[in-house]
């Protein structure tokens, strides 16, 4: 599968993260401080990728959107959701949460086994009347 560009990956990251929170264009750019005209119409350019974003509107809108800067340029929807998800998570158990990761990805099968683990069992059928 060819790689996306990034300016789409951007606009879909910023579309998702702005839905999420519920917000619309023009509430998003005035949280942004660009006021709600000007607002509305430079978030609406993003999206329709008429318009590049610079390093600090990116940073303002992630800001503005609580995600990680990261996360509106990721390049996948599972590396938006670990950046995210490692995002909510304290300072100080980032670390731990690195090692984790390290270990997982040095290690497929722990890495199986933990997540079957995780997966919620299936109930086991009663037994049925045998005939006699």
């Amino acid at each position: 599968m060819p790689k996306q560009p990034a300016q789409s990956l951007f606009a879909e990251r910023l579309v998702q993260a702005r839905e999420l929170r519920g917000l619309s264009q023009r509430a998003l750019g005035d949280l942004m401080g660009l006021g709600k005209e000007k607002g509305s119409t430079r978030i609406n350019r993003y999206e329709r990728q008429t318009s590049s974003v610079s390093l600090d509107a990116l940073d303002a809108l992630a800001s503005a959107l609580e995600v990680p800067t990261a996360y509106l340029v990721a390049e996948s929807g599972a590396f938006a959701d670990a950046l995210l998800r490692l995002s909510q998570i304290d300072l100080e158990r980032q670390p731990e949460v690195l090692e984790l990761l390290d270990l997982l990805a040095d290690n497929p099968k722990l890495a199986a086994r933990l997540l079957a683990a995780s997966k919620p069992t299936a109930k086991a059928k009663p037994a049925g009347r045998r005939k006699a």
